[in-house]
């Protein structure tokens, strides 16, 4: 085991770089405009009233904004379209509308706005009265869902920062139970409604989004397969497979998500990339922080440790382990290199899906195809996975 890991890191001995203040989405290291596939992303709707803090959420997320800048920031008043182009898992598209928008101007294309819709976000300012909101909310479901019923709703009840636990409770009662009594009323009642308490002060908004996003990746099951196989084998208490831009979490293990655990990975993420920034080498600036040699391991003072490594230049595999497994980290390792090439694997197939969801317009036999390409996304990467990974008890 020692002599592959060894030779595993032979091609990693690249120089740090500078963070550059422009770093954001573009192409995954394996894509090129010459051989990426133009299919149509989902896309995600943020929708409610106005002032309600969609702008700022779509910046602080997405953008980097600083949450105190958003205080400036200009009330919407036309669609604005944002398209999210990470790696091969992190793609869709933002469409912002404006709080005054109606759903019965004859002018609106209810089948063009919904018909592709993945996800619809629809933010409730929680410290305003809400029932004005919840009309807008009905009526927005009732319209989407009657022209794509298998559009995902999540509710975003913002801006809770700064209340006590006791009113967040309260709030997410109530507008849950008004919500699904007025679905009922209109007949909708087998529309699931998913409700997150937000707010652009902490993290909440980022395990908010991480979940709406989530449902959009067709590989998310062989992701959570892989990060399952991973920490079972390694002695890992959990996982994350972090967007690095903007710390969305793409997929974890199957073990429940700590909202204090993932504050302190996406912390890590920051402390990374602020220190390459700082440190990294200046001769060439355009050379970005996160690479190929980007690694961390922070030592807590309850016995847990901390673990970053880079999967690739866009995603990071953060892990939260006890000091007493990781006295064995070489088998942890060698476990995250089989991870890697697993993921790689996993892209690879992602790749050939996309030109084949591209023959489709032009092929009789495009859903054969499809299926055949979902299948081996689903269980190529983790087969492969579980074939090479080294257990616990036999590499040590």
């Amino acid at each position: 085991m020692s002599a592959t890991f060894r030779e595993s890191y032979q091609d990693e001995e690249e120089q740090v770089g500078s963070f550059p203040k422009d770093f954001g989405y573009g192409d995954f290291e394996h894509e090129t405009d010459s051989n990426r596939v133009s299919d149509d992303k989902p896309r995600i709707l943020l929708m409610g009233l106005r002032r309600s803090g969609k702008s700022s959420i779509q910046k602080v997320v997405f953008h980097k904004m600083s949450p105190n800048e958003t205080l400036f920031l200009e009330s919407t008043n036309k669609i604005v379209k944002d398209d999210i182009n990470n790696n091969s898992f992190v793609q869709f598209q933002i469409w912002d509308f404006p709080g005054q928008i109606d759903f019965f101007d004859p002018t609106f294309d209810s089948d063009m706005i919904f018909g592709g819709c993945g996800a619809l976000v629809f933010v409730i300012d929680a410290q305003d009265d809400y029932l004005e909101a919840l009309t807008k909310l009905n009526q927005t479901v009732t319209k989407a869902h009657k022209v794509n019923p298998r559009i995902k709703f999540e509710v975003f009840i913002h801006k809770v920062d700064g209340v006590s636990d006791d009113f967040k409770m309260e709030s997410q009662r109530d507008i849950h139970s008004r919500a699904t009594d007025d679905l009922i009323d209109a007949g909708l009642e087998g529309v699931h409604l998913n409700f997150h308490l937000t707010s652009i002060y902490d993290h909440s908004i980022f395990e908010a989004f991480s979940k709406v996003v989530q449902k959009l990746i067709p590989q998310l099951a062989a992701l959570e397969n892989l990060l399952n196989l991973f920490i079972h084998n390694s002695g890992i208490e959990k996982a994350f497979l972090f967007d690095v831009v903007s710390k969305i979490y793409i997929a974890t293990d199957a073990t429940p998500v700590d909202m204090q655990s993932y504050e302190l990975c996406c912390d890590m993420i920051d402390v990374v990339i602020d220190l390459s920034c700082i440190y990294g080498s200046r001769d060439n600036p355009d050379v970005p922080a996160f690479d190929n040699q980007s690694s961390s391991i922070i030592k807590m003072n309850n016995s847990t440790v901390l673990y970053l490594r880079e999967v690739n230049k866009f995603l990071a595999l953060v892990c939260i382990i006890r000091e007493e497994s990781f006295a064995r980290q070489g088998v942890i390792d060698y476990n995250f290199l089989c991870f890697r090439e697993a993921i790689t694997q996993v892209f690879e197939l992602r790749f050939k899906h996309q030109k084949l969801e591209a023959l489709e317009q032009d092929s009789d036999n495009a859903s054969d195809y499809r299926v055949n390409a979902i299948s081996s996304i689903n269980g190529s990467g983790s087969k492969n996975f579980e074939l090479h990974i080294g257990s616990k008890s036999s590499m040590g």
